[in-house]
């Protein structure tokens, strides 16, 4: 039940993701407000911190060109993960002080899970491209 309305609410946004996939400067944009939530929510967001953290080095690497090796509907999927990451308004609304952050967290990780096969193999990129 859990992961079905997780992945409803993921796929919503998926939609929205369309308008940021070529556009590096609306991206940008996005990325920007997504590090300044999860700075400001690293304690409650546990495990998905360093999940998201990937999304974000991937969804930037991919709109700078730099990472072309993963699928469109791939970072679609991590797009509207983003997406609804920022939105105040989703299942559990932010101003739930403690709660509102936890859906969020989910729909990380499930998008995460998801899509780890490509996942992995942006991380072994990221490690020999900083060699």
């Amino acid at each position: 039940m859990i992961d079905t309305k997780i992945d409803f609410e993921a796929k919503k946004h998926n939609e929205s993701a369309l308008g940021y996939l070529d556009n590096p400067k609306k991206t940008e944009g996005l990325l920007k407000k997504a590090i300044v939530k999860a700075r400001n929510n690293k304690g409650t967001l546990g495990d998905a911190w360093e999940k998201l953290q990937l999304f974000f080095d991937l969804v930037q690497a991919y709109s700078k060109g730099e990472y072309r090796n993963v699928a469109p509907t791939t970072i679609l999927t991590i797009i509207g993960a983003i997406l609804y990451f920022v939105s105040p308004l989703d299942v559990v609304p932010d101003f739930l002080v403690g709660l509102g952050i936890l859906d969020d967290a989910a729909v990380i990780s499930f998008a995460l899970k998801k899509l780890s096969a490509e996942i992995d193999e942006f991380k072994t990129w990221k490690k020999t491209a900083k060699e």
